[in-house]
């Protein structure tokens, strides 16, 4: 009798897990740090309330009970500590993995992430390695109070000697997480966290693609839409409904901040001839505006209109109240492409 065959959704591993599931982001993220820690007993998480409670968003849930307070350590409420302890970890040959509850408590640490963490390989001339993985819930849409909805990825992807880098959906938060500790560089992990709760298929046995790459989500002929983290969603919404208008919009996902793979973008663009770029941080001296010069650089020619930009206001974040006023939403990614066909 021949032999039975396995099903796609049937793990190999003999867990008994599927090989398919659908999952959240945050699930996501829980089992991709669960299969890191399982793989390397160096691997360590610690921050506010990631032990018993289980992380404010329960991205660490059940990971202290499964591998003990010893390596899923609650630390005291300071960033700083939290940070300049994994970097003292780091050079001992663990891989640290840092959360800041919150992106707007992140400023604490912002010394030793900029002065410590991105420069020792460099001031060591390699031989000190830095591995360790930051995480950072960012953006709003929560309705959350003050310094609860930051997007202060720009600070960070600005600083050499710093990897940078941002989830959108399950299957990369899945992944990601797991390249992002196995790195040997230092990488702040940015995790959208109005997004945490939206599922999508993981499939466990699948190769990933590198890191730090950008990935086209979908093909268009008309206009180039270029964003990363909560924003892809908000983006992937837009070009559905602008193909009901008979408009076709490529959607790209950077996923990379820094370094930043725009040879996607670029090749795209010249096929398009125009360029959205959408986010939830400020537009001056961002991310935002970096794509933008380097697309007017590199494709001046196969532009039919200027790089515009749909982001956050250059204001302090708001009260949860005016939060939807703040953030880039539909109507606003569809005006930018009505203005960029019309030139």
């Amino acid at each position: 009798m021949a032999a039975p065959t396995m099903d796609r959704r049937s793990a190999a591993d003999g867990t008994g897990a599927p090989a398919v599931q659908t999952l959240t982001i945050a699930k996501a993220l829980n089992n991709g740090l669960r299969a890191s820690m399982e793989a390397n007993p160096k691997v360590i998480v610690m921050g506010e309330d990631v032990g018993k409670l289980g992380g404010v968003f329960r991205i660490t849930d059940g990971l202290q009970k499964d591998f003990g307070e010893q390596r899923v350590l609650d630390t005291p409420l300071a960033e700083s500590g939290i940070i300049g302890t994994a970097v003292g970890l780091a050079i001992r040959g663990y891989r640290p993995v840092c959360e800041i509850q919150f992106d707007g408590f992140i400023f604490p640490g912002f010394d030793q992430i900029v002065s410590q963490v991105a420069k020792l390989h460099f001031r060591t001339q390699g031989r000190i390695k830095v591995p360790m993985v930051i995480r950072v819930p960012f953006g709003g849409g929560i309705g959350a109070v003050e310094h609860h909805s930051e997007s202060p990825e720009s600070y960070f992807a600005h600083t050499a000697g710093l990897k940078v880098v941002a989830c959108s959906n399950p299957a990369d938060a899945y992944w990601m997480i797991q390249q992002a500790v196995d790195c040997d560089d230092p990488v702040l992990f940015f995790e959208p966290k109005r997004r945490y709760y939206e599922k999508g298929e993981v499939d466990t046995t699948a190769a990933p693609g590198p890191l730090f790459a950008s990935r086209t989500l979908r093909a268009g002929r008309d206009v180039t839409l270029v964003t990363y983290g909560p924003m892809v969603r908000t983006s992937l919404d837009a070009a559905a409904a602008a193909e009901e208008e008979g408009r076709s919009l490529e959607v790209i996902d950077l996923r990379s901040l820094s370094p930043l793979d725009l040879a996607p973008v670029y090749e795209s663009v010249r096929r398009t001839g125009r360029l959205v770029v959408v986010t939830e941080a400020p537009s001056e001296s961002s991310i935002s505006s970096e794509i933008a010069a380097k697309v007017q650089q590199e494709c001046f020619y196969s532009l039919q209109a200027p790089v515009l930009r749909v982001t956050g206001f250059d204001t302090p974040y708001p009260p949860s109240k005016l939060e939807e006023e703040f953030l880039p939403d539909l109507d606003r990614v569809l005006h930018a492409v009505d203005r960029s066909l019309a030139w």
